[in-house]
């Protein structure tokens, strides 16, 4: 049973991600919006659907701690193991309207949120600001995407309206309940073969609520439509920190307290991943099969750091001294020349 929870959670994923990408990509063309824009609502926000279940009934439940670090955690697994992937894979092409705008805006609620936990805890009023600010960014984004409607409309005949909602609709259930079953079955047979519940949270739980957005977008990268394999990620980051962070502070008694490992640590992390995207989206306007092995890489050392430091052990000084003055030097020298050489190509 516990095996068979685990495929059919994985089949459901695959299927309701195939539904999901052909049914939004089919009702862009019929609207004539940019599947950009579509990845970056319809899409990231249904893919972002296991996030707020999570973060809501954690609020409810009076442990609203765990939805900052469900955010934290997704939006870090987002762009350093889902864009890493999915470009080993096929290497994502990135839009203008990513790099000057949307990439930049991700970078920027990050650093709000670590602002606004400067005083150990995300307040209501923080989420009210938060969900002001999603409601701002989903009317502009559609706005952006009416004004070109009229003139892009796609005249080649189209499959009736209701089979593309009904694709779409029917993708996203099948994504939260294939993720689901997928997360359950995996925690199940970890357990049964000795791992810790410590690193099965750490690992398999942290990573399950973004495994609608790692199937969406590889399958749009195999499929061609890079804009929304790209538009989910980026799209996921930003309702994670405005919708999900904000609603989520709403509903708790008492806002959400923060751990100073949270504020020290992790939050600092997902900011520096969402600096790292500008750079490798600027060079050449895609992300590489190299870049993308640069993610993925380093969200393997960042989960590696994270069972050290569950488990206390030996090695995480040595650990957290190589990464420190070693790998991360090079990293960021090696980033800041790639940018360079391609602001000057572009100058001339």
């Amino acid at each position: 049973m516990i095996i068979a929870a685990f495929l059919a959670g994985l089949m459901l994923l695959i299927v309701g991600a195939e539904g999901l990408v052909r049914g939004a990509s089919r009702l862009a063309s019929r609207l004539g919006i940019s599947s950009l824009i579509i990845g970056l609502t319809v899409v990231a926000f249904g893919t972002s659907a296991p996030e707020l279940a999570v973060s809501l009934k954690a609020a409810t439940s009076d442990q609203a701690g765990i939805a900052i670090g469900n955010v934290v955690g997704s939006n870090i697994f987002n762009v350093l193991f889902i864009l890493g992937l999915s470009a080993l894979i096929v290497p994502l092409s990135v839009a203008q309207q990513l790099l000057r705008f949307d990439i930049p805006l991700m970078i920027a609620l990050s650093g709000l949120i670590l602002l606004m936990a400067l005083d150990g805890s995300i307040s209501r009023l923080d989420g009210l600001v938060l969900v002001a600010g999603l409601i701002s960014y989903t009317t502009f984004l559609l706005l952006q995407g009416m004004r070109t409607a009229s003139s892009n409309a796609s005249s080649t005949p189209q499959t009736p309206w209701g089979i593309d909602l009904l694709l779409v609709a029917g993708g996203l259930g099948l994504l939260v309940l294939g993720s689901r079953w997928f997360v359950e079955g995996a925690v199940v047979f970890a357990a049964y073969l000795g791992v810790s519940e410590q690193v099965i949270g750490l690992t398999i739980i942290a990573a399950g609520t973004s495994l609608p957005e790692v199937v969406t977008s590889i399958i749009a990268a195999l499929r061609g439509e890079r804009d929304i394999a790209v538009g989910n990620v980026v799209g996921s980051n930003i309702f994670n920190l405005l919708g999900v962070l904000g609603l989520t502070s709403l509903l708790a008694p008492s806002g959400i307290g923060l751990s100073p490992a949270m504020s020290g640590f992790d939050l600092p992390v997902m900011i520096a991943v969402a600096l790292a995207c500008l750079p490798i989206c600027f060079t050449g306007g895609q992300i590489s099969r190299w870049e993308g092995g640069v993610f993925f890489g380093y969200y393997l050392v960042y989960t590696l750091y994270l069972i050290l430091a569950a488990a206390h052990h030996d090695a995480l000084p040595g650990f957290g001294m190589v990464m420190l003055y070693f790998v991360l030097p090079i990293t960021v020298l090696t980033l800041t020349l790639m940018t360079f050489r391609e602001a000057q190509s572009r100058a001339r």
